[in-house]
């Protein structure tokens, strides 16, 4: 595929440079929320937007948001601020003007009493960070607004039938937005540099709660502790029966904008179809997939025991072809080991890889190979400075249970701003299911020689690329394409676990398409209960 298709298409100003608006390159929508990025000026849909920003309304001008585009750490930094009485004025006015006409009625004046003051009374918390007023003195504060700031910021007329009433000096709704400096936008990314920096383990202590005395780090902390390509670093694991698979706003569900611009699903769930699976846009070790007490590195290409054997696996797995990927051995303590290998998504994280029938190991020590916990000696083993390789060899007959699940009729739970599809475990199901697949093979290498074939009739099944490590082993990974060994791909004919990122995408992207495919019809918010 052409990436240069997939690109959004750029508008170009009188001065010939490309502009365009929101990461889907579409027009402005006024009716719901949309946010300028203080870097490139340019406006993002809410619902283009990975993060929950939390409530908010359209006109807002008391935020500071930086696209992921622009952001030293490839996602969005979002924070509200405390907004000024003439602010909310505005936002208010601004909202009122366009329901008018929304509604086709062309309405320009309001009446502080029955319209500006409800307005901002219904939409405080989603206005401001300030307290509510405890009592109405705020109405007479409004008033002073108003009138200081006539034919500056607002107008003024008086009605018989209404008394006074309030518009906007300028009516262009696009006109409104926050005021953004260059001081303010270089601290928002000298802040989101500094976080990054400071975080050089995504599980180290630094990780909890900050102090009340940083408003900053309180308010978007969550938002810029991931690496350009990162994953939430505070998630919930795939544990105690249920797994949990971060998802991001579907732009082409069926009803999306209709949601966007409604105010009647604050509190309610959220229906699954509108959102879509994550995609990582790297082949990494997963964050969210792995035992808790595993430390990755901020690259999440490197990974360090602790105490027992535990497990990690990959973001991307192989159902199909001849696959492959490197690792090797930075640190082995004596005492420690590791066995690394391929393993299925139900293979035991609080294990060692190749403990139960979804995983097949090589040990660092003696060169064994495990599978259901039986070991048997394969080759001579493998310590500090090795790079080994891992081949994996599936017929294609192996992906007819394997297609991509679209989650989307799975129910949606918050966690730490970011929203998560959660699925059981189903291991007793497909225990009971796992058959031989004639013709499938695993080898392993050894700096670059092959120390033959491993295990051959694996099971059918999804392999991710895995980790199990006991004690402080240190272990980077290498999953292409630039390999110390290169010359395996050619010998074998095999791919490098990297090129499987845009296949999972497309393969997703199927089978989303094919789900509002079988629903078409069915998918309507009116009707929606969990």
């Amino acid at each position: 595929m052409d990436t240069n298709e997939m690109k959004p298409d750029l508008k170009r100003s009188p001065t010939g440079e490309e502009k365009y608006n929101c990461y889907c390159g579409k027009e402005r929508n006024l009716n719901i929320v949309e946010l300028l990025c203080a870097t490139c000026s340019r406006w993002f849909h809410e619902s283009c937007i990975g993060f929950q920003l939390g409530r908010l309304v359209p006109f807002m001008m008391n935020y500071m948001f930086v696209c992921k585009n622009c952001s030293m750490t490839g996602l969005e930094s979002f924070r509200k601020v405390q907004a000024s009485i003439p602010q909310m004025c505005i936002t208010a006015l601004a909202n009122l003007q366009q329901t008018a006409s929304k509604e086709g009625k062309v309405r320009l004046m309001f009446s502080k009493d029955k319209d500006i003051i409800p307005y901002m009374d219904h939409y405080w918390e989603a206005m401001t960070t300030m307290a509510r007023r405890s009592t109405q003195s705020w109405y007479a504060t409004v008033q002073r607004s108003l009138i200081k700031d006539i034919n500056t910021l607002f107008s003024y007329e008086e009605s018989n039938e209404q008394g006074q009433m309030y518009g906007l000096a300028n009516t262009d709704l696009t006109q409104i937005k926050p005021t953004y400096d260059e001081a303010t936008t270089l601290a928002t990314q000298n802040f989101s540099k500094s976080r990054q920096q400071k975080r050089k383990l995504p599980n180290n202590e630094q990780s909890g709660a900050l102090g009340k005395k940083s408003r900053l780090g309180a308010d978007v902390g969550a938002l810029v502790k991931l690496p350009a390509h990162g994953y939430p670093l505070e998630h919930p694991f795939n544990k105690d029966g249920y797994r949990y698979i971060l998802a991001e706003p579907d732009p082409h569900a069926p009803f999306r904008q209709e949601f966007d611009e409604s105010a009647d699903w604050a509190g309610k769930p959220i229906p699954g179809w509108l959102y879509r699976v994550l995609s990582p846009n790297a082949v990494l070790i997963a964050l969210h997939d792995r035992a808790p007490q595993l430390k990755v590195s901020e690259d999440r290409l490197s990974i360090t025991g602790e105490k027992g054997y535990c497990m990690a696996r990959a973001s991307h797995y192989v159902t199909k072809g001849c696959w492959y990927w490197e690792a090797t051995v930075e640190d082995m303590p004596d005492s420690s080991a590791c066995r690394l290998g391929w393993g299925q998504e139900y293979a035991n994280l609080q294990a060692p890889l190749g403990y139960d029938k979804f995983g097949y190991s090589w040990r660092s020590r003696k060169g064994t190979k495990f599978h259901e916990s039986h070991g048997k000696h394969y080759s001579a083993g493998y310590t500090e400075g090795d790079t080994l390789g891992f081949l994996i060899t599936l017929p294609t007959e192996n992906q007819a249970n394997q297609a991509s699940n679209t989650f989307k009729d799975r129910p949606l739970v918050k966690f730490k701003s970011h929203l998560y599809y959660e699925d059981k475990d189903r291991v007793n199901e497909t225990l009971k299911s796992l058959k031989v697949q004639p013709g499938s093979r695993i080898q392993f290498f050894k700096n670059g020689v092959c120390q033959g074939e491993a295990f051959a009739d694996i099971y059918k099944g999804a392999y991710y690329p895995a980790i199990s490590l006991h004690k402080n082993v240190t272990i980077s990974v290498n999953f292409g394409p630039n390999f110390k060994h290169p010359e395996v791909l050619k010998e074998f004919n095999a791919q490098a676990m990297h090129e499987r990122v845009e296949e999972m995408v497309c393969e997703q992207t199927m089978a989303d398409m094919m789900y509002f495919t079988e629903n078409d019809g069915k998918l309507r918010l009116d009707t929606y209960s969990v």
